[in-house]
């Protein structure tokens, strides 16, 4: 299987569209419609369904979809890493977190440093859960995570970030408990919640007393913009880190009493070889946070 098969897959499963992924790749319709036949021939599955307006992918073409992603994204991440020169170190610094207080006052100020000593190495920022930025920390497709505690460590060397995440909940700013300057558990009783239980469960047991088999939960939430989205709609009430929000019209943050908070980790794969650039910010890192 040819790289360039999958790179020509992948812009087919997004043009949904084999006449226009081929003008887009300058190559012709029937040598794009070849190379697919001849990607479904050798894996032995169907990895489209062709109607009259556009290409549906099959499951099996989803699949092939989100691992071809994998394969071209470490290829490209590859020739990166060799494309550093002797005289002037070059190439591209993957990054993952989620959207914390940490990421938000840390990661500038050692970016920031960091493009004035080599000015050609670029970033590149990718937002998501704990667990996608873990899995692709494992996978080698980022260099370095943001990560925020509890979690393990074993896999990964790490520096703890000096900046708190303060939780709280979100809430309408006319709502009643916005009168209050910290929230207890008390106040959240029989109230609909919106909750991410990246707070963790041993901690969230020991902030309402060890009773959380009857709270009111209304739903869950991975990232903040989704759960920001339902307290517009008064659907309930979010537990959130205070690094998280941005000014959003109508609502406000009361922190949790007693207080709840955690640290973050600027994480990297263990014993994974890492090109120039990227062991010059590790570097970087470490002098920036040796205490």
């Amino acid at each position: 299987m040819e790289l360039r098969a999958l790179r020509y897959y992948l812009t087919v499963a997004r043009e949904e569209n084999i006449t226009r992924a081929a003008e887009i790749l300058h190559i012709t319709q029937p040598t794009l419609s070849r190379q697919m036949a001849e990607l479904e021939e050798e894996l032995s599955t169907r990895l489209f369904e062709r109607t009259n307006r556009k290409i549906v992918l099959t499951e099996s073409g989803m699949l092939l979809r989100r691992r071809a992603e994998e394969l071209v994204s470490l290829a490209d991440k590859v020739q990166q890493e060799f494309q550093s020169g002797d005289d002037e170190l070059m190439g591209l610094i993957s990054i993952g977190s989620g959207v914390t207080a940490a990421v938000s006052e840390c990661l500038p100020k050692l970016l920031q440093e960091y493009a004035q000593k080599y000015p050609q190495v670029c970033f590149a920022l990718h937002t998501g859960t704990a667990a996608v930025i873990k899995d692709q920390l494992d996978k080698g497709l980022l260099d370095i995570g943001i990560l925020m505690e509890p979690i393990e460590v074993e896999k990964y060397d790490f520096v703890r970030l000096p900046k708190k995440e303060v939780w709280g909940i979100l809430m309408p700013e006319d709502d009643p408990l916005a009168q209050k300057s910290e929230i207890t558990p008390g106040d959240l009783q029989n109230l609909p919640l919106i909750v991410s239980w990246r707070i963790g469960e041993r901690e969230a047991k020991a902030w309402f007393g060890g009773d959380t088999e009857h709270l009111n939960v209304f739903c869950t939430y991975d990232l903040i913009d989704n759960a920001a989205t339902l307290v517009e709609h008064r659907l309930g009430y979010a537990f959130v880190i205070q690094g998280a929000l941005k000014s959003i019209p109508g609502l406000t943050f009361r922190p949790l009493f007693p207080e709840v908070s955690n640290t973050s980790l600027l994480v990297w794969k263990r014993y994974q070889p890492s090109n120039q650039a990227v062991q010059k910010f590790i570097e970087l890192i470490r002098n920036a946070y040796k205490a």
